[in-house]
């Protein structure tokens, strides 16, 4: 029986295990000690024509696991808050990282994905790259740390407008952005595993347009 090790939301209209920096939230001990299972963020969106979904999920580890299946759910409708439809698009791995995915029982492929230019299905409606990249999330963490003590020292003296908004004097606003701007983005030297794949719209949205994406991993 599987477990799943985590889920992770995302709307719609993106060899040895080491320690790497990428974007994630705050997680149980479980999920930090299991980073091949510990998805970081999904990234999903249509191509300009609307043919296609892009999607992409990401993990804190080198290489994915072949002891973990990785699942991204989509679930179709023809209008916001009616039921929809679920597509799941499952994928797996081997020790020497080729990918086979599954598109509900309508699309497969197998094999090495790690060219740049993916991997196609036979029947050319899914195409899957698996590598590291730099991860496209951005963050300031240090700056945001010292803006948040700028802000606990300066909250004894703070007033609040009608709307319930701390009123700030220019010194203390400027202060606040300075520090915002400052530092760069904390996971710049992250290079974290990334799942990437396009798949037909047809393929995934059955029941209608609109669209929302979640993903899950799976431990046997």
């Amino acid at each position: 029986m599987s477990k799943i090790i985590k889920s992770f939301a995302g709307a719609l209209l993106l060899l040895s295990t080491v320690a790497l920096q990428a974007a994630d939230h705050l997680d149980s001990p479980g999920n930090v000690a299991d980073p091949a299972a510990d998805l970081t963020d999904v990234f999903a969106w249509t191509t300009p024509t609307a043919a296609e979904v892009n999607l992409i999920i990401g993990i804190p580890a080198a290489q994915f696991s072949n002891a973990v299946q990785y699942v991204i759910n989509v679930e179709s409708s023809s209008a916001y808050g009616r039921p929809g439809t679920q597509v799941q698009i499952i994928c797996q791995f081997a020790v020497n990282q080729n990918v086979e995915c599954w598109v509900g029982g309508f699309d497969y492929l197998q094999g090495n994905a790690s060219a740049t230019t993916g991997l196609r299905s036979l029947t050319g409606r899914m195409l899957a790259f698996v590598g590291r990249r730099n991860d496209p999330f951005f963050f300031n963490g240090p700056g945001l740390r010292r803006t948040l003590d700028i802000v606990a020292a300066a909250a004894p003296g703070l007033t609040f407008d009608t709307a319930g908004c701390p009123i700030l004097n220019v010194a203390t606003s400027n202060s606040l952005i300075a520090e915002l701007q400052r530092g760069g983005d904390s996971f710049a030297l992250g290079s974290p595993s990334f799942l990437v794949l396009q798949v037909d719209k047809s393929l995934v949205a059955p029941g209608g347009n609109i669209l929302a994406v979640f993903a899950t991993t799976h431990r046997s």
